[in-house]
């Protein structure tokens, strides 16, 4: 094979992982096909689909990772093209970083933004900003940081430093609609290898095109019986199903408008220390009578309703059915 063939041939695999790699640090993740991240102003109704006004997501940085790094957020004003207008906008969000101790949520309960009150903002704060609707952040990327990656909070057991950043819809009734990126560079999104995020409660947009798949990926941990996945503001608007690499398409419940719905699923010992794969379908049927700009909550839970976190890059991988079938002998006739 000549000299040229072989290095068109490694650029290709080389730049297809590096796609890869690169989009592992996006939130959402091209894994999960998930348009944006949504927070509401408090002044607006539940029945937007944001049932708190505010968002908690986690950054885990490796211990062996030495250099700054920054945490990138898309479009953080609430004034522009992607945004949900109530009227005029009005909506003034804040977005902060914590690290520090009391950051961990594998130590600190309210960390994961479950609980009513302030709590989630435990840690040291490290950046914080808030944006209206300025037209310079619009479409546009902020930088926060750089940040030490031991300013955040340690946690042993998956030897990383773990960093909270919290969007607040603290006034106005509008919805922000934004993504996140951590990355190695303030103007450009290089990944930080080996990093993560997740969350607890995943308040998101839908796609309007009900050919478009939507994904997340609860980890399940072990000693995991049976998880419990609530769902908010569904407004009837499709379905969801559960897989893994052992069961396929189980059917989830969906909410109504401005309510609450959940069901449960069985795990089974084969997928104990892996991701479960949630996938969310629009309902078919004619365009006008589609529900537009579907904004949900999800959460799920193990039997003991302990909240399980979703890992915006899945631990290991995007679970693949493995399909098992018994072969019987059948014996030659005599």
């Amino acid at each position: 094979m000549k000299l040229n063939k072989i290095l068109i041939i490694l650029f290709f695999i080389l730049g297809f992982q590096a796609t890869e790699i690169l989009y592992s640090q996006a939130v959402p993740s091209k894994e999960e096909n998930i348009p944006f991240l949504v927070t509401f102003g408090k002044q607006s109704g539940t029945s937007w689909g944001d049932d708190d006004f505010y968002q908690v997501w986690f950054f885990s940085v490796p211990r062996d990772f030495k250099q700054p790094f920054y945490i990138r957020v898309f479009d953080p004003d609430c004034g522009g093209e992607y945004d949900e207008i109530h009227g005029d906008f009005n909506t003034r969000t804040l977005f902060s970083i914590f690290g520090g101790k009391g950051v961990d949520p594998d130590q600190n309960e309210e960390s994961k933004g479950l609980l009513n009150g302030d709590n989630y903002k435990r840690g040291t704060l490290l950046k914080s900003q808030y944006f209206k609707g300025e037209a310079r952040y619009d479409n546009k990327y902020f930088s926060f940081g750089p940040f030490n990656p031991t300013e955040g909070d340690y946690n042993k057991k998956w030897n990383v430093f773990i960093f909270k950043l919290v969007c607040e819809g603290v006034s106005g009734d509008d919805g922000n609609l934004y993504k996140y990126f951590m990355s190695r560079d303030p103007n450009n999104n290089i990944p930080v290898e080996g990093g993560n995020a997740f969350t607890y409660e995943y308040t998101f947009r839908m796609w309007n095109d009900p050919r478009s798949l939507s994904h997340i990926y609860p980890y399940v941990d072990t000693g995991v019986v049976f998880v419990k996945q609530r769902n908010f503001d569904w407004d009837d608007d499709g379905e969801i199903t559960i897989s893994s690499r052992y069961k396929q398409g189980v059917p989830g419940r969906i909410s109504k408008e401005n309510d609450w719905n959940e069901s449960r699923v069985r795990i089974e010992p084969e997928e104990i220390g892996a991701s479960l794969d949630f996938m969310f379908r629009k309902k078919q049927g004619r365009p006008e009578d589609m529900v537009k700009n579907n904004n949900v909550v999800m959460t799920i839970e193990n039997q003991y309703g302990q909240a399980m976190k979703f890992y915006s890059s899945p631990i290991g991988g995007v679970p693949k059915y493995e399909a098992k079938t018994n072969i019987t002998k059948i014996p030659k006739p005599k």
